[in-house]
């Protein structure tokens, strides 16, 4: 099978280097843009995809991995985002039994490891999509375009925009997407081995077998049908799609239409749409309950009733997504919440941008279907298809997408955006020849600043904190990234500067019921009770279903001495939140304090029964049975909440006051003594309903047993 060699490759003035060097210095650059990351954090996303999803735990049965989302809720569930990525969540729980915790080096160098892995085989991809299909007398496919093939990958490997990919441990779904991407496309191809008029079913069932691990990955994998349609067309079929529109147009019939079905394209293309069909179709099962819910501040203008301004800034958002590939340099980890003003005016300046990104496009379009050389029109195209096919998903015009601008899901779409700027720098070289060493220069200072700003910001994406803070000069409007900021103050303790970014996100977001309920949680801790209500009610009121804001009212209410409302909050948090276990301990609490000593201990019992290791709930029952004298069923309690928590000196406090008191002196020293070994600050020791009881009659215990002879 025999392809012109590009016009781009004979002007490009890289160096010509072998197979193995090209791949070593692609996989070093990407590499070291990223390497830095290695030992960061668990940050933003990760929290919920890896800390708190119990289906990485080695006690998880491994098929709940099949039947739960990417965060570990449960498909059916109405608040499941949907996102049905299965092999990607099998990689996390291969990291976690690995380190046998949750280490966050092992995910991190997973992560770099896969980028570079993807950065080389980028290489193999270019050579076909930019040189063409071409193997020798031995069956061995040749690269056609050595030096465009590099130059793109390069490109590729240290592009700045794959940062949230790499250094974000989530990004792994997109890196796990995109290399059976690749391994699809290239078994695609593989089944034309030697022969453009026969081809290998074999590879091909292979090619979608693998589309749907990339689809387990992420559903931004299954575009890689998109990718080999239009590469059997140009590549294989050899169609020239303009000469082909004006012989319909004007003929109305085609005489290649025999010559395409001799060579099986219809065959091919049945099977690609039956495969992609019956993916979309068990896609559509799986997801269960329909397709995920999502807030007008996730994506404002999908919620627009104007038809004409939510066309005009969804332009808008691939504008901006077109700005980022081709300059990097402010990046976010979030675009929501007022980052992104809506266009609503015909005279508003931004309009502009779609203007000259469509200009840009309907020219890259021409040259692609009327240039008279055949290896720019094939270069152009696949530019454009892997620009925009693998970006489509995240369009919103199939469906409505949970964000305005992700970073993440340009991973795949930057490989047409280096295809495309191949072509330029070619264009260039051959145009500009007086000027190609000032070329070369500016070309090298490109690759260093990509990397440099690839070091700097996979830097920030190491702690939550440089995250983002990142963002405050990027999106000053985003009330998300001031929330995240003051999250990040209060949880290191510093409450009062996070009380200046809660207020920031409220004013940007009036309507912000996640910054209410941090902020009233602050000012309750403060004492500041009539604000932290105020906040609370509001919250609760924009948002009916928020549990935990009226767990956090009925606390504020308790404090108030407002027993009646603060019990009617606790009931309705448990009616948005059936499985509730900290919310039935402070109903317990609040039931204590009204001397309800059957009420409190039946919620105490309920928190225990939903979590099992409530430490506080067992006490306080412990303690509460011990002060009404049943001190019987107070010991039963104590040594089953033991049997759940046998570490915990709290409960043993509890628990050898009870038996002291039952006369049991033997087994309350013991619990005593063990209890101060775990705990020597014993003295500090407190429950919520009494106070050194227990630690005073085990030391008057052992102040007057007799003294043991030497």
């Amino acid at each position: 099978m025999v392809q012109q060699a590009p016009r781009l490759e004979r002007h490009l003035t890289s160096p010509q280097l072998s197979r193995n060097q090209a791949k070593t210095i692609v996989g070093l650059a990407a590499f070291f843009c990223f390497a830095n990351s290695f030992d960061g954090d668990f940050v933003f996303d990760d929290s919920e995809a890896i800390v708190n999803n119990k289906d990485l735990k080695p006690e998880t049965p491994l098929g709940n991995i099949w039947e739960n989302d990417f965060w570990g809720s449960n498909l059916s569930s109405n608040s499941s985002h949907k996102s049905y990525r299965p092999l990607t969540v099998l990689t996390f729980r291969f990291n976690y039994l690995l380190a046998g915790r949750l280490n966050p080096v092992g995910f991190h160098v997973l992560n770099i490891a896969l980028h570079c892995v993807i950065s080389i085989l980028m290489i193999d991809v270019f050579a076909i999509l930019i040189g063409g299909l071409v193997y020798d007398g031995k069956g061995k496919r040749l690269n056609q375009a050595p030096k465009a093939s590099f130059l793109a990958a390069l490109l590729f490997a240290v592009h700045p925009v794959h940062t949230e990919s790499v250094a974000g441990i989530v990004g792994r779904a997109d890196l796990l997407s995109a290399l059976f991407f690749q391994l699809s496309f290239l078994s695609y191809c593989r089944s034309f081995q030697g022969s453009d008029d026969k081809f290998s079913l074999s590879w091909i069932f292979s090619s979608l077998i693998l589309c749907s691990a990339a689809m387990l990955c992420k559903e931004q994998g299954i575009t890689v049908l998109g990718i080999n349609a239009t590469f059997d067309i140009l590549m294989i079929c050899k169609v020239n799609i303009s000469d082909m529109t004006k012989k319909l147009l004007h003929k109305g019939q085609l005489k290649e239409g025999s010559e395409l079905l001799r060579r099986g394209f219809l065959t091919r293309m049945g099977l690609l749409t039956m495969g992609g069909s019956s993916l979309l179709y068990m896609r559509w099962r799986i997801m269960g309950t329909g397709p995920p819910a999502f807030t007008e501040v996730d994506n404002p203008a999908s919620f627009s009733d104007n038809i004409l301004v939510r066309t005009v800034n969804y332009n808008y958002y691939y504008s901006l997504n077109a700005w980022l590939l081709l300059c990097p340099w402010w990046l976010c980890f979030d675009w929501s919440m007022g980052c992104i003003p809506l266009i609503v005016s015909v005279i508003d300046w931004r309009i502009i941008s779609v203007v000259v990104l469509w200009i840009c496009l309907i020219g890259l379009g021409n040259q692609a279907l009327n240039s008279g050389d055949n290896s720019t029109r094939r270069v152009l195209t696949f530019g454009l298809a892997l620009l925009v096919i693998p970006f489509l998903p995240a369009s919103n015009l199939f469906f409505r997408v949970g964000f305005v601008i992700a970073e993440r899901v340009l991973y795949l779409s930057c490989a047409g955006y280096c295809i495309i700027v191949t072509y330029g720098i070619s264009t260039l070289c051959q145009k500009c020849r007086k000027y190609k060493r000032l070329l070369c220069t500016s070309l090298l200072c490109l690759f260093g600043l990509n990397m440099i700003r690839c070091i700097i910001r996979s830097g920030e994406w190491r702690s939550e904190e440089q995250l983002f803070r990142s963002a405050l000069s990027v999106c000053p409007l985003n009330a998300k990234v001031h929330y995240n900021v003051g999250k990040n103050l209060a949880d290191r303790g510093n409450q009062t500067s996070a009380i200046r970014y809660y207020r920031e996100a409220i004013r940007l977001n009036p309507r912000y019921v996640h910054a209410m309920n941090n902020l009233g949680n602050i000012l309750k801790e403060r004492n500041e009770l009539s604000e932290a209500e105020e906040l609370l009610s509001t919250a609760v009121n924009i948002q009916p279903d928020f549990a935990a804001a009226w767990m956090n009212l009925g606390i504020v209410q308790n404090s108030l001495k407002r027993f009646q409302a603060a019990e009617q909050s606790y009931w309705n948090a448990i009616k948005y939140r059936k499985k509730y276990p900290d919310c039935y301990y402070n109903l317990g609490r609040l039931y204590a304090d009204l001397n309800r000593h059957v009420d409190a201990l039946n919620a105490w019992r309920n928190a225990t029964m939903l979590k099992p290791n409530h430490s506080l709930a067992w006490n306080n029952m412990v303690i509460l049975l011990d002060n009404t004298g049943n001190l019987a069923q107070a010991e039963i309690i104590g040594k089953e909440a033991l049997k759940q928590l046998p570490s915990d000196h709290t409960i043993m406090f509890s628990l050898a006051n009870v038996l002291g008191k039952l006369e049991k002196y033997k087994d309350s020293e013991s619990l005593f003594l063990t209890a101060l070994q775990l705990n020597p600050n014993g003295a500090n020791y407190h429950g919520n309903l009494e106070y050194y009881n227990g630690l005073n009659f085990c030391i008057w215990y052992l102040e007057k047993r007799p003294a043991k002879p030497l």
